[in-house]
């Protein structure tokens, strides 16, 4: 009803009282657009996007992974893995080839060009996580990121 001023607080209104401001799954994708926000603001919105930052790093840390070991490493969802591979391809920063023990799978490397990627992103990437961690208390930022490790690999393991 147009103009309706109604408020809806009365008894067993859950969704009255349901504060978005506490709720950890608003408030984890709140702190991911502010983390996002930061990053670009260090590496530049020119450089290489978190997405593409985390692939790049996971596959030159482990040169010859698979697009599904890919999948479980960065969390990305397999589609988007394969689109942003296709694309970091594209523009010669990665190299893909079949493998010799099973010739479905692809082995992916990063190229000189992706390394070289890699290396001018690193210091604006370190500099958001400092960023990011900067407005806890120093004696808290490494049991919240234990706290972040134990929700990741907790909600991960569950069907």
């Amino acid at each position: 009803m147009s103009g309706d001023k109604t408020t809806h607080n009365g008894t067993g209104d859950t969704l009255g009282v349901f504060n978005l401001q506490d709720a950890p799954g608003h408030l984890l994708r709140r702190c991911q657009q502010l983390a996002v926000d930061l990053y670009t603001a260090e590496v530049g919105s020119n450089g290489l996007t978190p997405r593409q930052f985390a692939l790049l790093l996971a596959i030159y840390q482990k040169s010859g992974i698979s697009q599904v070991d890919l999948v479980r490493q960065t969390g990305i969802d397999r589609s988007t893995v394969a689109e942003m591979v296709a694309r970091l391809i594209k523009r010669g920063l990665l190299i893909r080839q079949r493998t010799e023990s099973d010739r479905r799978t692809n082995a992916l490397a990063v190229t000189p060009e992706g390394e070289r990627q890699l290396r001018a992103a690193q210091p604006g990437v370190a500099r958001a996580q400092d960023r990011i961690l900067d407005p806890l208390p120093a004696g808290k930022r490494e049991e919240f990121i234990t706290l972040l490790r134990q929700l990741v690999d907790t909600l991960e393991a569950r069907p």
